[in-house]
């Protein structure tokens, strides 16, 4: 099972919150409190037939009377829009994102020297996923982000039938994570779903990919660098990872030609006109790829090989695993995209992003972080000033609306 997908999975069935998660909001907090620590004191028997000593389960329930809200809250509401690729990969592939990872890169190469020698996966993918999964790490430093693991995988377990069996499997690896040592219960942080440390493990891909790689006696994800780049690279040399070969290429179509669908060599595309957009010749013609285009005809395409299936299996969704492979390029300086994403709207850079979030704040619109990401709040924001403004309402981050926000 990959890391982020099994939680991913867990997280995407939102449509139908389950009956005891709703019964649990509304019989108000004294009841769903005792029906709490009944299901954690009927839950210790299980774990402890599953391996986990009394002792450490004791020791992770201390002080933990109720289920998280926070959980709860996340649990049953999930946005309803659905991001068109250029929102998607705006949000991750951007000048901020390369920046930090060429620093990252420098900062920590003699480990990255290690990792790749030993693991031959290549760096930049790896920091690449690094950035995805927790932004370089700051995602660790939010409290409004951070939970307890063990809480947070029991109010799952007890909250939510619909996934109960999922959430309780992740419990007992999160205990027996504690029971060997690797962390402790005071830093056993992760999402409100249960991923963990820079790479965002799930307990059970913990269990089977963690890697103590800066030789300390612990697997630990949350505090080393190492630990967490090897882990993620042990993870991706486990599935398949092919060492010294590409995740795929940019390539340009020809206009108005079909193309059967299935896997076909480097060769064969090219006898059917497709092409690398730099004009160079394809590494290996005999390797078998896959055509994608993320957004559309309209915009980047590319033939995708063995590698790029490797990346999924991190996250099994297409814009992730080409997001992570676009944005490891750009931070080994090989380039972004020759063809870019179709949108609606002028780009914004990272900066002018952040400024646009600022402005709509100075405004009254906007109250989130001025982290130049758009999402739900700040689409939201900009949709307000726009219906204000009296132009079309389609919460596009755009030069046009930031624009008129320095203009008034």
């Amino acid at each position: 099972m990959s890391v982020r997908n099994a939680a991913k999975r867990f997280t995407s069935i939102v449509a139908a919150a389950s009956l005891s998660l709703a019964l649990l909001i509304s019989t108000g907090s004294a009841v769903a409190d005792a029906g709490f620590r009944q299901w954690v004191a009927s839950f210790r028997a299980t774990a402890v037939r599953s391996g986990v000593s009394g002792a450490v389960y004791d020791r992770a329930f201390e002080g933990i009377s109720d289920a998280d809200p926070v959980v709860l809250e996340k649990a049953r509401y999930q946005p309803e829009f659905t991001a068109p690729a250029w929102d998607y990969f705006d949000n991750r592939v951007h000048d901020q994102s390369v920046a930090v990872g060429k620093q990252m890169a420098r900062k920590w190469k003699p480990w990255l020297d290690r990792i790749e020698a030993r693991y031959g996966v290549d760096r930049h993918i790896l920091l690449a996923i690094w950035s995805m999964e927790s932004n370089y790490g700051e995602i660790l430093k939010r409290d409004d982000v951070m939970r307890n693991v063990v809480r947070s995988l029991a109010t799952l377990g007890y909250a939510d039938s619909r996934r109960s069996k999922f959430a309780r499997t992740q419990l007992i690896a999160a205990l027996k994570i504690l029971q060997r040592g690797d962390i402790d219960k005071s830093h056993l942080s992760g999402s409100w779903a249960g991923a963990m440390g820079h790479t965002q493990f799930i307990p059970t891909s913990y269990q089977a990919y963690a890697v103590d790689m800066d030789g300390d006696g612990k697997r630990d994800i949350w505090n080393s660098i190492p630990d967490a780049l090897a882990t993620a690279a042990n993870l991706l040399r486990k599935n398949g990872w092919q060492a010294g070969k590409t995740w795929g290429y940019e390539v340009s179509l020809p206009n108005g030609k079909k193309f059967p669908a299935g896997s076909k060599s480097l060769s064969q595309w090219q006898a059917l006109g497709v092409t690398r957009v730099n004009g160079k010749p394809f590494r290996n013609s005999a390797e078998k790829a896959t055509l994608k285009v993320p957004g559309g005809r309209g915009g980047p395409a590319f033939l995708m090989v063995k590698n790029f299936s490797v990346i999924k299996r991190y996250n099994n969704a297409d814009k992730y695993a080409v997001a992570v492979g676009l944005l490891a390029d750009e931070i080994a300086g090989h380039g972004g995209l020759v063809q870019d994403w179709k949108r609606p709207f002028t780009k914004l850079s990272f900066e002018e992003r952040q400024e646009l979030q600022q402005r709509l704040s100075q405004y009254g619109y906007y109250d989130g972080k001025f982290d130049g990401k758009i999402g739900e709040g700040s689409r939201a924001a900009i949709m307000a000033f726009q219906a204000k403004a009296g132009l079309t309402q389609d919460g596009h981050p755009s030069m046009e609306v930031l624009k008129w926000l320095r203009q008034n």
